[in-house]
């Protein structure tokens, strides 16, 4: 599974992308941030990961290919650690609405906000 277009969007703080099996996807750079593939976000195992907080109006300050696999995203917040694989950007357009409930549900579990 490999893009065949990738448009960063800065107005609308989002990446749109397309694969070669004809998926399309526009993910918003909060999404991306609060599942960024990072030990910072996600721990170094089950149980571990950090809900982040305050990360509505984060946005994308730039994207650069790692290889043939993936990208790395830096985000305006100075978050810009973790690799984005071309499988798990396929993964997070698939299961997007899910995993944003999923992330509203523990936000809100957890007394926090998005916005602090």
């Amino acid at each position: 599974m490999t893009p065949t277009g990738i448009t960063l969007h800065q107005k609308s703080k989002s990446l749109e992308i397309t694969f070669d099996d004809g998926t399309h996807y526009t993910l918003p750079a909060e999404f991306l941030r609060v599942y960024s593939p990072s030990a910072e976000v996600r721990g170094h195992g089950k149980g571990q990961e950090t809900l982040q907080v305050g990360k509505r109006n984060v946005g994308i300050g730039g994207i650069e290919p790692v290889g043939q696999y993936a990208l790395q995203i830096s985000f305006d917040d100075g978050h810009d650690t973790g690799l984005f694989s071309w499988e798990y950007l396929h993964e997070l357009g698939q299961y997007q609405d899910a995993m944003w409930h999923d992330y509203l549900t523990r936000l809100e579990a957890a007394g926090a906000s998005r916005d602090k």
